[in-house]
This record gives C-alpha cells, sequence and structure tokens, in this order.
C-alpha cells in the first residue's frame, strides 16, 4: 500500500491509472466506490464513455483516501531569507 502525505500524493498516484490498474491499485484500500460490475456494464453497452467512469471513479477515491487518512492540500511555504 501507498503511504500519502496530502492529497497531492493521491491526485499524482492516481493520474497515471488506466481503468484496469486503477481498480487494482485501489483494492488494498477497501473504498466504497461505485461497483465495477456495475461501472463494468455502463461501458459495455456504451452508456457512458470508460474515460468519464475512470475521471469519477479517481475522484471518488481521491475523496475517501483523504477522509481515511485524514489528509489535507499540501502546504507551500514561500522561500524567506533569514538575513534581510
Amino acid at each position: 500500500m501507498v503511504v500519502f502525505e496530502d492529497i497531492e500524493d493521491v491526485i499524482k498516484w492516481l493520474e497515471p491509472l488506466d481503468y484496469l490498474s486503477f481498480w487494482e491499485a485501489v483494492a488494498p484500500y477497501n473504498l466504497t466506490l461505485q461497483d465495477r460490475d456495475h461501472c463494468d456494464g455502463l461501458i459495455s453497452r456504451g452508456e457512458v464513455e470508460p474515460g468519464l467512469i475512470l475521471e469519477g471513479l479517481k475522484y471518488m477515491a481521491q475523496v475517501e483516501l483523504a477522509q481515511a487518512f485524514d489528509l489535507n492540500y499540501r502546504v507551500y511555504h514561500p522561500y524567506a531569507s533569514a538575513m534581510h
């Protein structure tokens, strides 16, 4: 399992995944996403574009992982010189 420090880590992890690798990657986290058979059916019947399904699944996974691990967005600290 991947250890996430913030939401950006989750987004970066999910981004390159295709439909099949998405399901494999999220399996260990036991997320309560849409049922895979339901998603497969929508795609096979041509009711929804595969990319749209995947985009929605990734967003749902991002939200659920952020909640499960109490993740926040990364806080960037501007460079500040100690000597002025």
